[in-house]
């Protein structure tokens, strides 16, 4: 039986998974890395100290208590990714195309931030609500 021939879809270097946020934003063309600089800039001003970040599903993601929020490029769009999206921001929401937990943008034009800042507010309450609940060891 003849192995079937692999399909090249772009250089190794381009499918690698980042090892680390400064790695992914460099390797994002302009003008979305200065968009997803901007993004993290405004998600590190409302998370507390004690958040990290780090790749998670091949983005950048912040963690605290859990994972909280992601933001990635793609060719023709931004993603700012917090998780379900509640109702509450709706009418807020209108002008973005969503779908279950994304929010996608213009590459050359960040999500307006104090949208941004409240739904990560809302994530981070969301992680504390659940991290009560757990079980004390």
């Amino acid at each position: 039986m003849k192995k079937a021939k692999s399909v090249k879809r772009g250089s190794s270097a381009k499918r690698k998974v980042a090892n680390s946020v400064d790695e992914y934003l460099a390797r994002v063309p302009e003008p979305a890395r200065g968009t997803l600089k901007k993004i993290r800039a405004m998600i590190r001003s409302v998370v507390p100290a004690d958040a990290s970040e780090a790749i998670s599903y091949g983005i950048p993601s912040f963690k605290y208590k859990g994972w909280l929020v992601g933001y990635a490029a793609f060719a023709n769009h931004c993603s700012f990714f917090p998780g379900a999206l509640p109702r509450k921001f709706a009418d807020e929401l209108k002008r973005f195309p969503t779908s279950k937990g994304t929010i996608r943008f213009p590459v050359d034009k960040p999500l307006p931030a104090t949208l941004l800042k409240k739904l990560a507010g809302a994530r981070i309450a969301q992680n504390k609500l659940k991290d009560q609940k757990k079980p004390k060891k």
